[in-house]
Order: C-alpha cells, then structure tokens, then sequence
C-alpha cells in the first residue's frame, strides 16, 4: 500500500514525505508500520514532528498506545499539533490518565492548548463528571467557549455521564451552533430515552443530514416507537444503510418478524449489518430455519460474517436454545480465522453452555491464549449454572492465582456455585471477601444468592433477617426464594410473615397463594389452606405454566404443562408416563405428605 522507502529515489525529504507518507496515519498493519518506521529512522526523519504526528496516529491504530509514546518522546520540541495527537491517542486506547498526564506535561513545556485538545481530552473522560467539570472550568478561564468544537464536545461528554440538564445549558448558552451542535443536542436527549424531548429539539433545527434523522430514528427504536419511527422513516429525504438497518432492528425487537423482513427486503444496497441484525432476530425468536436459510443468502451474496456480526448471532442462539445454528457459527469462525478475537471465544462458551453442551464451552475456554474477566466469569457461571458448584469455585480460585481480579458479577457465579453444594460457610465468607478485599459493594443479586443458599439450608430465620436488614430493598425473588424454602422446610411462621411481602410486590400473582396453601395442607393448618385457596381465587389469575424449548433438526419446539396442541402429544405423553414408571422404580415418590383425600383428591380435579 504504501511502497518501499528507498532514499535513492527521492531528490529531497519534503518529496518523500509528498509522495509515501500522505497515508501513513491510516496504516493498521502493525508489521507493515514496524517496516515503514525503520526506514523513516534511518532516513533521520522520526524528529519530524509532522511525521511523527502520523506514527503516534497509525500506532494507536495497531492499538500499540506505548509506541505511540516512544515516538512522541523522539521529539525534541513537540507542538500543540503533537501533543494533542498522542493525548488522541491515549483517549482511543482508553487511557484518560496518560492523556490528562500528557496534557499537564504540555502545560509545563509552554505549548498552549487550542481547539482540538480539549474535546480530544473530554474523549478520554466521558465517564468521569468530575473530571469533565473540571476541564469545563479551564476551558470557561481560557476562553474556549467561544470555539464551537469545544462546547460541542462537552455536550457530548455530559450527556454520556447522564448530566442532560449541563449538556442542554451548554447547548443554550452557545452564541452560534451548528450541524454538530443540533446533533448532539438530540443524540444526547435520545441516550437519555428522553425521545419526545429530542424530538422537540429535531423539529426546531435549521437544517438537518442524514445523522439527525437517523438519531431519531433510533430514539423511537429504542423505546419502542414503531410507529412513530416509520412515519419519520418514510418522510426521510435520504436513507442510508444505518437508517435501513435501524428500521429492521426495531421491528425485530418487537417482534413483527414480517415487518422486518419486508423492509430488509427492499433494502436497497445491504452490508454484513443489517443481515446480522436479521438473522439474529430470528436466531432470538428462536426460528432456526429462517435463520440459516438467510444465512446461505447472505454467503451466496459473497458478504462474510466479522466477528461482531458473530458475537451477535451467537448471543441470540444463546437466547433461544439454537445449538445447531451455534454450532454453524462456530464452524464460520474457525473457518474464517476469528477464533483468535477473545469475544468470540467468549460469546460461544456463553451460548453453548446455555445450550447444554458445558464440554465444547470448557474445551474452547482452556483452548483460549488470552483469557480476560469475561471469560473467567462465563465460565465460573457456567458450570455453577449446570450444577458443577465445586469446579466452578476451584476454577475461582484458579481465577485468583492468575491474578484476574474478580468483578460483581464473578461473585454472582461464586454465590450460586455454593448454592448448588450447599457451602453455607463458605458462601458468606465469599460474601465478606467481595466487600473486604474486592471493595465490591453488594447488589440485589448477592443478596438474592445469600439468602437463597441459607433457606435452602433451613437457616430460615437467618434469610429472612438478612432480607429484612440489607440495605437494599428485597425484590419479589428474594421474598419468593424463602417462601420456597418455607414450603421445602414446613415453616409456617415465617411463610405468613412474608406473604404480605410478596403479595405487595406481585399483587397479581395467585402463584403466591398457591405456594403457602401447600404450606398450610403440609402443616395440616386446613383452615388456613381454605383461606389461601379463596384468595386465589379472588385474584382470578391462573398459575404460569412451565414450558421449555427443544431444538430438532432446525426446529424449535415449544413445550408446556399438560399441553394437548402439540402435533405429536400423544406421543410425547406416552414417553412421559414410560419415564414415570421408570423413575418410580428408581425410588422417587411425589410429595403429597400430609395432604387429606379430599384436598387431593381437589387438586387432581383441577389439574383434569
């Protein structure tokens, strides 16, 4: 791409840079960079600051943040244009402490900043409101405001920490604005879900480009605004692939697969995203065959699958139990040489463990060279989730004496590993660990794991306790987890101390009721299995019904308590009642303890 450098063809420096280096910012191959740079040392010209503005530039790019320095540091009177090239260049590698430093030491060497490198700096900081308020600050000292690529960053800035009301006065309090201005005034309102407010901003612009319309589109997406998104869609001057694609996600978000097709189909130019959004939504609805079958589509049009188009399609098959369409991607990604990319690895030991092959997810999770946090948490997840509690808290500790240091949500995994062995020990020591060493602040779902495991292991005072003293306020689960174990553990007592909890919290729920008359009859409190049994009834809302899915050469099949739809139930039923027999001969026996015939012989009237 870019040609030899060989200082025998050229007459000059100023005609080697002309004429080999104008792309030189834009190299991404690292070994094409390495080679191109070793021949602009030897020619003496890496002190050149506008060369070496270009190889801080292309080394970022090769994500290579600690060479871009190396060449920065070459220099021995580095410009504003330079330093903010590698304050740029740390922002793009997620460094905000390197850029703020590089900023600092530009303040010491008496190169002043301009325009470009504050909103270079406010890119390293889009999280951080302190730090973008401090910047504010100086900018307001040093007269910045006035430059409009300045305040423009800073809306873009406050509005990605939440802090709309300082993004809209810094958009108000501009003299002029422009495109950018408008623009990031509705994208900003849209992050928020704040769509009709976008909208009002939308309809006073003075002018508008294919962003501005696209924003609102996906403002109504998000929110579920169909509607209204394809009534702004059809009055769009000009579309482009972003505003197509837009359209087909938010139809396969709500489900209207019918919809999402049509507009794919008219698409007029496609690339790999709009048919990964497609074939994801119907991976997600669990719709094998339409998936696969636009998947030949889409090779037989010559686009190949990249690796977030990958990730995508398995996160779906995940979603949806689709093992053998997972299995395809899989396939493509060996084949397409993506299994290097860690997300790859990630995302399939995510979907095959969800598909019940937890052997493929572990073999790909050791076959992994670069191993990061979510890896380890997939993992430790997965093998808690299919009941391997013990490995998965050895794979922790392994995690530990690699020195991955572990996040809220690996001690999700943790909690549940010892849920699944019934470590009550252990689990509240974990559950120390993670605020004492981690300095982890607990979320609902520890709290939800801690109080599950003590229920389970008939410490019910305990988990009802820590419910009723934990700083959160206990959600529907955490009280519906003790009731369980109420049921599981014959406890009156506390089952009608939390009802009222839980009937609060899921008003319409006569699942409850159902659960604490069980408790009742078990405790022979027949009165009280009477009363829960009215209630029931008063609420008037039928139990869910469990179902499951099963997928079979590319279908999908959906099956539920005492379903007769299915074309093969009988069957289905005839295996059932095979199964019965057999596991009865293995020893199970239902519970219906302490249960009298004619409260039995009711329940089995219902269920007929």
């Amino acid at each position: 791409m870019y040609g030899n450098l060989q200082p025998h063809q050229f007459a000059s420096p100023s005609r080697l840079l002309d004429q080999n280096l104008s792309n030189l910012h834009k190299c991404s191959d690292t070994r094409r960079l390495l080679q191109i740079h070793s021949q602009i040392f030897r020619l003496h010209l890496h002190t050149n600051p506008f060369i070496a503005s270009k190889l801080i530039a292309s080394y970022s790019l090769c994500l290579l943040p600690s060479s871009s320095a190396a060449v920065f540091n070459l220099v021995p009177d580095p410009t504003s244009h330079l330093f903010n090239t590698l304050i740029r260049a740390f922002a793009q590698n997620s460094l905000p402490s390197l850029s703020f430093n590089t900023f600092f030491r530009m303040q010491l060497s008496s190169v002043k900043a301009d325009s470009f490198t504050y909103p270079f700096l406010l890119k390293s900081f889009s999280g951080s409101l302190h730090t973008i308020e401090l910047i504010h600050a100086h900018v307001i000292k040093l007269g910045f405001l006035s430059d409009i690529f300045v305040p423009n960053s800073l809306i873009d800035s406050y509005s990605k920490t939440g802090e709309n009301d300082a993004a809209c006065k810094v958009f108000d309090e501009m003299p002029v604005r422009d495109l950018v201005s408008w623009n990031s005034m509705v994208a900003a309102l849209v992050r928020a879900g704040e769509v009709w407010d976008a909208r009002g901003v939308f309809d006073q612009m003075p002018e508008r480009d294919t962003v501005s319309w696209n924003s609102m589109l996906d403002g109504y997406m998000k929110v579920g605004e169909m509607d209204a998104a394809f009534d702004l869609f059809s009055r769009m001057p000009l579309r482009n692939v972003v505003s197509w694609s837009t359209m087909v996600s938010g139809y396969c978000n709500k489900g209207d697969m019918e919809m999402a097709r049509m507009l794919f189909d008219k698409m007029p130019v496609k690339n790999v995203v709009p048919w990964t959004i497609m074939i994801s939504g119907y991976a997600g609805k669990g719709l094998a065959k339409e998936a696969s079958s636009l998947m030949d589509q889409m090779e037989e049009a010559g686009l190949e699958l990249d690796s977030g188009a990958a990730v995508s399609i398995l996160t779906a098959c995940a979603h949806s139990d689709l093992l053998g369409l997972g299995k395809r991607i899989h396939h493509t990604a060996k084949r397409r040489k993506l299994m290097f990319a860690t997300q790859i690895s990630n995302a399939l030991i995510d979907m095959y463990s969800k598909c019940g092959d937890l052997d493929e997810a572990w073999n790909i999770f050791e076959g992994m060279e670069d191993k990061d946090l979510v890896s380890w948490n997939s993992m430790v997840h997965a093998l808690a989730m299919h009941g391997y509690g013990k490995k998965s808290l050895e794979l922790f500790a392994r995690m530990e004496e690699e020195g991955i240091i572990p996040d809220s949500f690996t001690f999700v995994g943790v909690l549940c590993a010892c849920t699944q062995v019934g470590l009550i020990k252990q689990a509240r020591r974990y559950f120390i660990s993670m605020q004492k060493d981690y300095e982890i602040v607990p979320r609902i779902e520890h709290y939800g794991c801690l109080v599950d495991i003590l229920g389970r292991g008939g410490l019910l005072m305990e988990a009802y306790s820590l419910a009723k003293s934990m700083p959160l306020e206990p959600n529907a689960i955490i009280w519906g987890s003790i009731l369980n174990a109420c049921r599981f553990h014959n406890n009156v007592g506390i089952a009608e101390k939390i009802i009222d909890e839980l009937v609060s919290l899921e008003p319409s729920d006569a699942g409850n009721f159902e659960i604490i008359s069980n408790i009742y009859a078990a405790a022979g409190k027949w009165d009280g299995m009477a009363k829960a049994r009215l209630k029931m009834k008063d609420f008037g809302r039928p139990k869910l019904v469990g179902s499951g899915c099963i997928e079979l050469n590319d279908n999908v099949h959906e099956l539920s308590v005492e379903d007769r739809m299915h074309p093969q139930a009988d069957r289905i039923l005839r295996m059932l009642n095979r199964l019965g027999k057999y596991v009865k001969k293995l020893g199970y026996v239902a519970e219906i303890k302490g249960m009298r015939s004619e409260h039995l012989k009711e329940l089995m009237n219902q269920k007929l």
